[in-house]
């Protein structure tokens, strides 16, 4: 018997995960508007998870935001990507709520948060907020709903998190009001000859359809060429009167009745979100192909989200054999879909051979690979990589005769940052105005090249990047653009209600911009990374002033800007 047991309901499911008891109704929805999903927990986004739940707000902004049970305000986030504007509540019973992507915080919280902005004269900040100086109450008004940071479309953003770790949980598992009878939808199967790396192969896809509550392949059994196969599915789960394809919770392996491996999408901490490009075929998706979320656990992969035997999902198969696979999949609420198929071993063909003349050496997760050749030497850490693949590499020149670097491609994902080395004759007044970019199709990154001091010999520069792709040293000689936008010198600001400032620069990343009014610090917001903007407050009395507007990129090239003005 399969048992999936869920704050103390109990579900024909799974025996392999430990049982689930979070408090039930404890915490009440967040936002002002009737409660709807525009995600949920678990959803598969570029390089992480998705942990939380986007809470609809009628798509408006400035719905009010409420404090989830009583607590204290924790901590404030204010950052221009990310969760924007943010807040967290500590609760007695150990956990933290998160909202984000906010407006306007509530009156006595805003007036805190604004002078800690002045002390400590950044816009940006993430505040530790000593407990008990900003109590609240279950129910009680906190902020104004909105679309600051990484959000692209009016809702809020909400998190419970296990204060002591820090570790995220699936709140539809604390009794929220969200009626859900639909079982998850499983789209289609893919199968991987496991005596090859995962990126070194496409992988074979199933078309699937439901017959009598039960889903199938389209053409009947599995015949496969390996005695090693591993599995992935793209899965969707919806909410009873939703369309919208919100993420699965849970799914589990089983061949002949014995359990393989599965993973439960919950208790997941932001050091280990970026885990998801193991879970997923990542090489598949960055071609532009589906989600597909591996059964199995990478050799790269620590335990995580999965739970396997001593296989890590790898179905051994012999000549003669017939496995009978069963895929549970299954959602917050317990609705539970279910695959079956036979599989079946066929011709073993040997595919591991790679004639590629291109193949530089092989490298492997869990150890440090190092790369050198010529001008270019990099290493990965021994964390870096989820599975083994064959890396190439290139020696080419752009159309004004540089040269420039290819170091594989960015479908084999990077768990961590490395750094790239590159030596160029670099004339020495241009030293320190030295980028390193990094492209790939129409992506661009650019870094500032620091001169490397670690016993190469001069003339090399290192920058870290965490996606592979072609690299190349520029000389940025070029200071950042400032444009007010309806400003202007000796302007009569009195019908202005804020000033605005868009700010550009040749390798599109500004290190810093600062405002003086008057040689004191103004705060000017920067949300989404787009233009600088100032909303007159007290902080700019009537009568005369002068403004000072100083911005420096990442190879310090500094522009200045001044501007009087009469408010």
């Amino acid at each position: 018997m399969l048992i999936f047991i869920l704050n103390g309901v109990t579900y024909i499911f799974s025996q392999s995960f430990t049982p689930l008891n979070y408090p039930q109704h404890y915490f009440q929805w967040p936002v002002g508007a009737t409660p709807g999903l525009a995600a949920n927990f678990g959803e598969l986004r570029p390089n992480h998870y998705h942990m939380g739940l986007d809470c609809r707000t009628d798509r408006k902004e400035n719905v009010p935001v409420y404090a989830a049970a009583d607590g204290y305000i924790a901590r404030v986030k204010i950052e221009p990507f990310g969760f924007g504007r943010c807040i967290y509540i500590n609760h007695q019973n150990g956990y933290t709520t998160l909202y984000a992507h906010l407006n306007a915080f509530y009156p006595e919280l805003e007036k805190y948060v604004t002078e800690q902005q002045y002390k400590l004269q950044h816009w940006n900040i993430f505040l530790d907020i000593p407990q008990g100086l900003l109590p609240v109450k279950k129910g009680q008004y906190i902020a104004a709903s909105g679309n600051t940071g990484g959000s692209q479309g009016p809702h809020t953003h909400f998190e419970i998190r296990n204060t002591a770790n820090d570790h995220v949980l699936n709140p539809l598992l604390f009794g929220f009001e969200i009626r859900d009878n639909i079982a998850p939808d499983i789209i289609r199967l893919a199968v991987y000859d496991r005596c090859r790396s995962t990126y070194e192969q496409t992988p074979k896809i199933y078309s699937l359809r439901k017959q009598n509550g039960i889903y199938a392949l389209v053409g009947g059994k599995i015949k496969v060429n390996s005695d090693k196969i591993s599995f992935a599915i793209t899965a969707f789960d919806k909410y009873t009167g939703s369309t919208n394809q919100n993420g699965i919770f849970q799914a589990m392996l089983y061949d002949n009745d014995k359990f393989e491996a599965g993973f439960r999408l919950n208790d997941i901490s932001y050091d280990e979100t970026r885990y998801l490009n193991a879970h997923i075929d990542y090489k598949t998706r960055s071609n532009g192909g589906p989600f597909l979320q591996h059964l199995s656990r990478l050799p790269g992969y620590p335990v995580g989200v999965y739970n396997t035997d001593a296989s890590d999902g790898v179905i051994d198969i012999k000549p003669g054999e017939v496995h009978s696979i069963k895929i549970y999949v299954a959602d917050a609420n317990g609705n539970i879909s279910t695959l079956k198929f036979d599989l079946v071993l066929d011709e073993i063909i040997d595919n591991i051979a790679n004639s590629a003349n291109d193949v530089q050496q092989q490298f492997h997760p869990g150890y440090i690979n190092i790369f050198e050749k010529n001008s270019l030497s990099f290493f990965l850490p021994e964390n870096a990589l989820y599975d083994s693949f064959n890396f190439r590499y290139n020696e080419m020149t752009n159309s004004q005769g540089q040269p420039v670097y290819q170091l594989h491609n960015p479908s084999v994902p990077l768990h961590t940052y490395f750094n790239v080395k590159i030596k160029a004759a670099i004339p020495a007044v241009y030293k320190d105005k030295v980028v390193m970019k990094r492209s790939y199709g129409s992506k661009e990154d650019y870094v500032y090249a620091k001169p490397v001091t670690d016993g190469k010999e001069p003339g090399w520069y290192s920058a870290a990047f965490r996606e592979f792709g072609n690299f190349q040293l520029l000389i940025d000689s070029v200071p950042p653009t400032v444009t007010a936008m309806g400003f202007y010198n000796n302007i009569n600001a009195a019908r202005l209600s804020r000033i605005v400032f868009a700010v550009k620069d040749n390798t599109e990343e500004i290190e810093n911009f600062t405002a003086l009014l008057d040689r004191k610090w103004l705060r000017f917001s920067n949300d989404k990374g787009r233009n600088f903007i100032y909303n007159f407050d007290s902080y700019c009395a009537p009568g005369p002033h002068e403004l000072l507007i100083i911005v420096k990129d990442q190879a310090g090239n500094i522009t200045e800007k001044k501007y009087s003005f009469t408010r």
